[in-house]
């Protein structure tokens, strides 16, 4: 998959590792905001996961913005809004329901999560994606 998206790319297995390593590192990033967040949400107060709102005006979402779309390049789409919540309600109650004395207790927000992946942008796709964002 990731050969068919970084075509310019000559693929060693040095060069694969470090490409997983470094989505592996984004997608720690983002779990581990969930997790703070869910967190903060109880320790405010919040009783209900129905309380839990993901909106462009969130904390959670300006800094989840900060980190992976610094420059404001990319509008962020509202999927990614509703997955957030999602995510964030997901950490919420399993952490209530102290599931997280467990060690494995991600796991099944992961398999929640997975399923709610989007297809990659078409934009990202092309031979030529470079060009036309910066062109954007």
């Amino acid at each position: 998959m990731l050969k068919m998206y970084f075509s310019d790319v000559k693929f060693n297995r040095c060069i694969t590792s470090q490409l997983i390593k470094w989505f592996s590192n984004f997608r720690e990033f983002y779990y581990i905001q969930m997790e703070k967040f869910a967190r903060q949400a109880i320790n405010d107060g919040v009783a209900a996961v129905d309380d839990i709102i993901v909106s462009r005006d969130s904390e959670l979402y300006k800094v989840l913005n900060m980190h992976y779309n610094k420059a404001n390049d990319f509008e962020v789409p509202e999927r990614f809004l509703e997955v957030a919540q999602i995510t964030l309600r997901e950490f919420f109650s399993a952490i209530v329901a102290s599931r997280d004395v467990d060690p494995s207790w991600k796991k099944a927000i992961y398999k929640v999560i997975c399923k709610l992946d989007s297809e990659v942008p078409e934009i990202f796709r092309s031979a030529n994606c470079l060009q036309e964002l910066l062109r954007e």
